[in-house]
């Protein structure tokens, strides 16, 4: 039986929480992505050009920092990896994530929570910063406190 992490970054508390109910669902540790500053409300306020996190998305090249890099990624197989989406791709902190470990021959399946949009170019903009000998599944958004017994279900159907 391969090992599992489910490892998320969530903002607001929407991804933590189904995040939480998939890791247990399917037997998986849990590790929690955390920026070394915490986004504030006012960092997301989408509608204004000037805050945090939108400056952030608008900057390719942004890597916000990491509050650790205690994740022991070389103990699992497979990494369940979720986000919200914020401006069609996953935060920059992502990017920062999968920069600062080895994902080689890893399986990476990634989830996200999305208040209104799909993954849009998450996966090309992620692919960069990962090995070339991990395996990327663009999974599903998980959205609206999926139950544990879908989540499980759902994941099976990966069949990993």
């Amino acid at each position: 039986m391969s090992r599992k992490l489910v490892a998320y970054f969530s903002a607001s508390g929407v991804t933590r929480l189904v995040s939480g109910r998939l890791a247990e669902a399917i037997g998986a540790d849990l590790y929690e992505i955390k920026p070394a500053q915490t986004y504030s409300d006012n960092d997301l306020n989408w509608m204004d050009q000037t805050t945090r996190a939108t400056v952030e998305q608008k900057d390719p090249s942004s890597r916000p920092a990491l509050a650790d890099r205690d994740a022991n990624i070389g103990g699992y197989d497979i990494i369940y990896l979720g986000f919200p989406i914020w401006w069609y791709i996953a935060p920059r902190i992502i990017q920062t994530f999968l920069e600062s470990y080895d994902f080689s021959g890893k399986t990476l399946v990634l989830y996200a929570t999305s208040g209104g949009s799909g993954f849009g170019k998450t996966v090309d903009e992620l692919k960069p910063g990962i090995s070339p000998s991990a395996k990327i599944i663009e999974w599903r958004l998980l959205n609206g406190g999926p139950s544990a017994a879908d989540l499980a279900k759902w994941s099976a159907s990966l069949n990993l």
